[in-house]
This record gives structure tokens, sequence and C-alpha cells, in this order.
């Protein structure tokens, strides 16, 4: 896989670009403390078809690192400032837990620019405030050390039991990626992930929505999804049987309930 920096309006951004030239594009938006990497499996399953575009969001991996605290206005942001460099008018959107709300605040202020929006492992609020805030300051006050010590304590937050004992490679891959995270970058997308709370906007989406819950998620619940699912009018609900990182998890029930979602849109 070669990335590639490009220059937005907001910032430059890491991505990987590939598929067939004129396809539908399908964005893929990481979860907090990984990187576009997550997505490998569904590039490969999806690029046939589609033109899958990945990208590091701010603060993580090789994407603008700027002082935070960040908000999801400008999360949400930096995807229509990719889209618009890469002269894309409309994509399909699929977005993991922090990636998720991000394609949730998209449908409420850019519904025109999304084809459909798929929100997996994820909920209009993730979390409380001070838990996130609390967070954001041990990082910023250990950096390095802070983030190696939430990467040894990741698996249990990500995956199911079994999954951690039959997948150590895909786990230690995972561990990898949140302790390479830049604790500026980090520390800003938890304050953002503090405040940000779409319950009382989600049911003005319009766009197709696709709601995909882990039965195991002990992070954002089955019933989160199916919360978005009442007051989201003709969204779709799938349940994969996964932990938080369901398409690492569960990549096969991943990849079929998005595409039978997309085939329709």
């Amino acid at each position: 896989m070669a990335t590639q920096q490009i220059t937005t309006a907001t910032g430059r951004f890491n991505i990987d670009l590939q598929g067939p030239e004129g396809a539908p594009v399908l964005v893929f938006s990481n979860s907090l403390g990984t990187t576009l990497d997550m997505w490998d499996a569904q590039a490969r399953t999806f690029s046939s078809q589609y033109r899958v575009l990945r990208y590091d969001t701010r603060g993580h991996g090789a994407s603008v690192l700027t002082p935070g605290p960040y908000q999801f206005a400008q999360l949400g942001g930096d995807v229509l400032a990719i889209l618009d460099s890469l002269g894309i008018d409309q994509a399909h959107f699929c977005g993991i837990s922090m990636g998720g709300l991000t394609g949730l605040w998209l449908g409420v202020h850019a519904g025109a620019r999304m084809r459909s929006i798929t929100v997996a492992n994820s909920a209009a609020k993730i979390g409380a405030e001070a838990g996130w805030r609390d967070r954001a300051a041990l990082v910023r006050a250990n950096g390095a050390a802070a983030m190696q010590a939430l990467a040894d304590s990741s698996p249990s937050r990500w995956f199911t039991e079994g999954f951690i004992a039959s997948q150590p490679q895909v786990v230690q891959t995972a561990q990898a990626w949140i302790a390479g995270i830049a604790p500026e970058g980090y520390a800003s997308c938890c304050e953002a992930l503090a405040v940000e709370d779409l319950r009382a906007d989600i049911a003005r989406i319009q766009t197709p929505t696709l709601l995909i819950g882990g039965s195991a998620d002990p992070v954002t619940t089955v019933a989160d999804a199916e919360a978005m699912h009442a007051v989201i009018a003709g969204s779709e609900l799938a349940t994969v049987p996964a932990s938080h990182l369901s398409n690492l998890e569960v990549p096969q029930a991943f990849d079929l309930a998005l595409g039978s979602f997309l085939q329709k849109h």
C-alpha cells in the first residue's frame, strides 16, 4: 500500500486511494487510536467495485497534527476538505467509533455530500465527558508512556477474549497503532469526544444510514445502535458477533453487512 500526502483547505492528510477511477467513492474513517491501516481488509474487499478512500484522522498516523482541543465540526470538515481537494462531489462514508460519530456529524451537517453513511460501533454521544477529559489530561501529562499504557490495556476494550487468544498478531498490530499515535493528537480527539452530543440532532439525518453494532461491544453497545436506529428515519441496523473493532474481529460479517447496504444505494 502506497499512501500519499495531499494538501487540503484544512491541512495535509495521509490518504490511500484505490479502485477503479469513475467508480462510486467509499470513504473509511478510523477509530480513536488507530490509522487508516485498520481498514486493510475492507479496502481489499471493496476496491473492486468502489473507489476506496482511506485517511488518517487529524492527529493520527501521518496526517496533520495541530494543537487541540479538536471538535467534530473540524473532524467532519476535514472529510469535506479531502473530498474537495480530490474533486469528489459525493461519497459513501463508513466510520467506526470516533469515525462513526464523524459520519453522524456529516449526516446532520453535510448530508447532501453523502450518498450513504455507515456508522459502526458508535453512538450519538460516546462515553462521559469527565472520563474523556481525564484521559486527555493523562496523555498530555505522560506522553508516550501514557500511549503505551493505553496500548497495553486496549485489547479488552477492542476485542473479545476469544479473539485475543486466537488472533494475537492482529491484536498486537492494533496495539502498535495506538502506541504510535502522537499524544497531542490523541488527547485532542478525546476532547472532541468529551463534548460532542448529537442525540438531539440525528433525527434530521435524511441520508441513507446503516448502523452496525457489535454484540459483545462494551464501549458502544447494541443498545446505542438501536437508539440511533429508532430516531434516524429509514435507517438499517445490523448486529455482528464482535466487540468494539468489529471490522477487524469479524471482517467477513462486517463486509457482508456493509456490502449489502451499499448495493441498495
